[in-house]
């Protein structure tokens, strides 16, 4: 599955500590603070918007349709229009490739194992990326980066690079520093088209979100496994969590319904109106 507003430069932040951003009737603060928070080789870095936090959510990767009432941040595919007046976060599957796209890219640049045979992440049918090189990375993000400009252009404020852990399931191929690397790249090109970036998964990355440039998260299941914890202690509030059962989501809003955005979903995320639709809040 896949899928800023205006740019403001450095000397428009220096000359306004604080600018303010109405969506759906909620207004939230932005101040130089942020800019701090970016690590030294995203000095060039516009000012960003975050999701506001403990906003209303939904998860529209199964195709958009009309947001529920009160809902105010949306994540819906790259393929997608925003959702109007809603804050919005646009998915590209960045570490993995759709299935039957595999020959939207070069050969080389899929993962291969000592057979020569593409590993494959199992449960989606999706090729792994190989992020073994820093050639390699770089012409991958060039790649994942046009998408990103896409995003950019279609009004969205910011994205949600998927499958951050696909190094887990790379047959050991792949390191989490390399995913790092590859998602440093994602960060400074998001920066600069005035994007926030949020961290997809990846629990065990979180303590590092500072130096990779990664503003908020998106954590699945985080109240199934027991994971929400180590986003807040990251991110703090800026976290977003799916859930896909009833447990995970009474888990996550028994713990941080006050304080986090959590939706439970259907598995396949399917738009309203369809039979396997669900969609619950706190």
């Amino acid at each position: 599955m896949e899928q800023i507003v205006s740019r403001r430069t450095r000397r428009l932040l220096a000359a306004v500590t604080a600018a303010v951003l109405v969506v759906a009737g909620a207004s939230y603060l932005l101040t130089r603070d942020h800019e701090r928070d970016l690590p030294a080789d995203h000095a060039d870095a516009v000012a960003i918007l975050l999701p506001p936090p403990h906003a209303e959510f939904d998860y529209q990767l199964g195709g958009a349709y009309a947001p529920p009432a009160g809902v105010q941040v949306v994540t819906r595919d790259r393929a997608a229009a925003p959702a109007a007046g809603l804050y919005n976060i646009c998915y590209v599957n960045a570490f993995q490739v759709q299935p039957g796209e595999e020959g939207q890219w070069a050969a080389d640049l899929l993962l291969r194992d000592a057979k020569g045979n593409v590993v494959i992440d199992e449960d989606w049918d999706e090729a792994l990326l190989d992020l073994r090189t820093a050639d390699k990375r770089n012409r991958i993000a060039a790649k994942v980066n046009g998408w990103i400009d896409g995003c950019a252009a279609k009004g969205y404020q910011a994205i949600e690079p998927d499958n951050y852990d696909s190094y887990t399931r790379s047959k050991q191929l792949l390191t989490a520093s390399q995913a790092k690397e590859f998602a440093a790249l994602l960060a400074a090109h998001a920066h600069s088209k005035g994007l926030a970036i949020g961290q997809k998964n990846a629990s065990d990355l979180a303590g590092d979100r500072k130096t990779v440039g990664l503003d908020f998260a998106v954590a699945e299941e985080c109240g199934q496994y027991g994971e929400c914890g180590d986003y807040v202690g990251a991110f703090g509030n800026n976290v977003i969590v799916i859930e896909y059962t009833d447990q995970g989501r009474k888990t996550a809003c028994t713990r941080y319904g006050g304080t986090l955005s959590i939706v439970q979903r259907d598995l396949n995320v399917s738009p309203a109106g369809d039979a396997e639709y669900v969609r619950k809040t706190c």
